[in-house]
């Protein structure tokens, strides 16, 4: 596996909160969810985008915003519109004197706000509830906001995924996950691609003769009980050289980096349930579960087999909705 083919294989959402929100002027709503990555695209009319320090960002039809948490954001019709729906941690949403809307605006299958009329704007929001989902090496490569126009877009994901989240059928939930993380990684792609869109260092250091190398057989063979000795050997170089030259580049030492991707690799075997936690272990370089379970752990806050359970750290219970909760606006019935 490549190592932009592995890192942008790591948004694996499980459960996303997906929502179709309307909103009908004037409107605006602050979202402090804490959530580490939000998508957010316009499927009719517009909505500015405000985060503090940043300057206001405007979505167009098709445009796709990309947040990265856990700061709060502002959605609005206007950049001088005060918002008056909040959503907090656990997906509690209301207005801001506290008043809950979770029925007062549901509007049936995971649709919320106001009645449809002209001049509405219709969004499309979903969220990856862990940073474990989407990969944290990915998240902090990531900027605050993340804007791809629709002339860039060109892509029928967004229709897809407008017309599955209104639909109540068997594996709704999968079907609805692998679309979200389809449009991130179509919109990280076009994004890396793209010059001076100031792309984080490791994507940087794909064309460096060294540290490209390194990069590439730490991804094609993280089971192997790699040293910084033996990784420079591999490449050439010495030791000191390779050291300082991938720290340099990737922002990280190589063993550094290398556990972060076993730990990406772990989560995606432990989806298997075909695998046990000892055979995961030693496909990714640890010498068994217990040492697999520490380091997974310390990174993710949960412990394999938790992760497997599909248990998040922190997770609450108490959620918007009693079934189901989305990211922008409100509830949703999944």
């Amino acid at each position: 596996m490549d190592t932009i083919g592995g890192l942008l294989g790591s948004p694996r959402a499980r459960g996303a909160f997906l929502l179709k929100s309307v909103f009908n002027p004037p409107w605006g709503l602050r979202v402090e969810d804490r959530a580490p990555l939000s998508l957010v695209t316009v499927l009719h009319g517009s909505a500015w985008v405000l985060r503090e320090g940043g300057e206001p960002a405007r979505l167009a039809a098709g445009d796709v915003a990309v947040l990265r948490g856990p700061e709060p954001y502002t959605l609005a019709d206007d950049p001088a519109t005060p918002p008056g729906i909040t959503v907090g941690p656990g997906q509690r949403c209301g207005t801001t004197e506290g008043e809950d809307l979770t029925e007062a605006m549901s509007l049936g299958v995971r649709t919320w706000g106001q009645p449809h009329r002209t001049g509405s704007t219709v969004m499309l929001s979903g969220t990856y509830q862990a940073p474990g989902e989407v990969g944290r090496r990915l998240l902090d490569g990531l900027p605050a906001l993340l804007l791809r126009p629709a002339s860039a877009a060109r892509t029928p994901l967004i229709g897809m995924l407008a017309a599955e989240v209104d639909k109540e059928e068997i594996g709704q939930e999968v079907v609805l996950d692998r679309l979200l993380d389809l449009l991130l990684i179509d919109v990280l792609r076009s994004w890396l691609a793209e010059p001076g869109t100031g792309a984080p260092p490791w994507f940087r250091a794909q064309g460096d003769p060294v540290v490209g190398q390194a990069l590439r057989l730490l991804h094609e063979r993280p089971g192997r009980p790699w040293t910084v000795a033996s990784l420079a050997s591999a490449v050439g170089v010495s030791r000191a050289a390779l050291a300082r030259r991938f720290t340099e580049l990737v922002g990280e030492p190589p063993m550094s980096y290398l556990t972060g991707w076993r730990l990406t690799l772990a989560a995606e075997l432990l989806r298997d349930p075909e695998l046990s936690i000892a055979g995961v272990a030693r496909r990714v370089g640890y010498s068994g579960p217990f040492a697999l379970s520490t380091a997974f752990k310390r990174e993710r806050g949960v412990s394999p087999r938790e992760f497997r359970r599909g248990e998040r750290p922190g997770e609450s219970a108490e959620t918007c909705s009693d079934e189901r909760t989305v990211v922008l606006g409100g509830p949703s019935r999944a």
